[in-house]
C-alpha cells in the first residue's frame, strides 16, 4: 500500500494509527500541505478535493477520505478489529469518531483557517479565537459522551478503536494551537495512555519521514 499524507495532518495521522495498530506496512509519500503541494496537478489526479490522505491499496485502488480509508482497512484487514461487533457499542465508537471527524475537524482544518486569514482578513488573534471556540465546543461534547458511555484505558475498553484513532490527532492539534484542555480530564487520560503505546508512537508526526521541525 501507499499513503500520500502530511506528517501534521490529523486525518493522515488517524489513518497512520490504524495502519500501525493493524500491523500493516505501507510506502509513505509526503505531501506538504503548508506550501500547497496538495493543489499540484499530479496530486489533484489522485484527489480532486486537493486533500490528504490518499491511500493506494494493494490492488491499485485509490481512496481519498480518511473515514472511508479506515472503513476499508477494517473490512479488508479484520484480524486486529478497531470496531466492536456488538451493535450498540459499535455505534458508540462511531458516534465519538464522527463527532471528531465531522463536527470538529472540518471547521478547524488548514484550508478553513487559511480562508479566514487570507480571504476574510481576520487577525491572528481572531483566528486563534475561532479555533479555540470550536475545540471547546466539541471537546465539551466529547468529554460528556466519554464520561457517560466510555470505559477503560482507551475510549471504549482496554483495546483501541477508531474512536482513539480520531481522538489522539485532534488532541495533539489542540495542544499545538495552545488550547487549554485541563478541564477535559477523561480525554487527556486517554490521550496520555495512547501516547505510551508503541503503535501510537510509530504513527506520531515526529516519526514521519516528512517531519518538519
Amino acid at each position: 500500500m501507499q499513503l500520500y499524507n502530511f506528517f501534521n495532518s490529523s486525518t493522515s495521522y488517524r489513518v497512520r494509527i490504524a495502519l500501525a495498530l493493524k500491523g500493516l506496512d505501507y510506502q509513505h509519500h509526503g505531501v506538504n500541505i503548508r506550501i500547497g503541494e496538495q493543489s499540484s496537478i499530479s496530486h489533484k489526479k489522485l484527489n480532486p478535493a486537493k486533500g490528504v490522505p490518499v491511500l493506494i491499496t494493494n490492488d491499485g485502488e485509490k481512496l481519498t477520505q480518511s473515514m472511508a480509508i479506515l472503513d476499508y482497512l477494517e473490512q479488508t484487514y479484520p484480524d486486529v478489529p478497531l470496531l466492536p461487533t456488538e451493535t450498540l457499542v459499535r455505534a458508540r465508537v462511531l458516534e465519538v469518531a464522527n463527532l471528531i471527524a465531522c463536527d470538529m475537524h472540518p471547521v478547524n482544518n488548514l484550508r478553513i483557517l487559511a480562508y479566514l486569514k487570507q480571504q476574510l482578513d481576520v487577525s491572528e488573534e481572531q483566528k486563534a479565537q475561532w479555533y479555540k471556540h470550536w475545540v471547546q465546543e466539541s471537546f465539551t461534547a466529547l468529554e460528556s459522551l466519554l464520561n457517560e458511555y466510555g470505559h477503560g484505558t482507551y475510549c471504549f475498553g482496554t483495546h483501541p478503536t477508531l474512536a482513539d484513532c480520531c481522538l489522539v490527532p485532534q488532541v495533539a492539534n489542540a495542544l499545538r494551537f495552545g488550547c487549554d484542555l485541563s478541564a477535559f480530564t477523561k480525554i487527556l487520560s486517554i490521550y496520555d495512555y495512547c501516547q505510551q503505546q508503541a503503535e501510537f508512537q510509530k504513527a506520531a508526526p515526529s516519526q514521519q519521514p516528512d517531519f518538519i521541525n
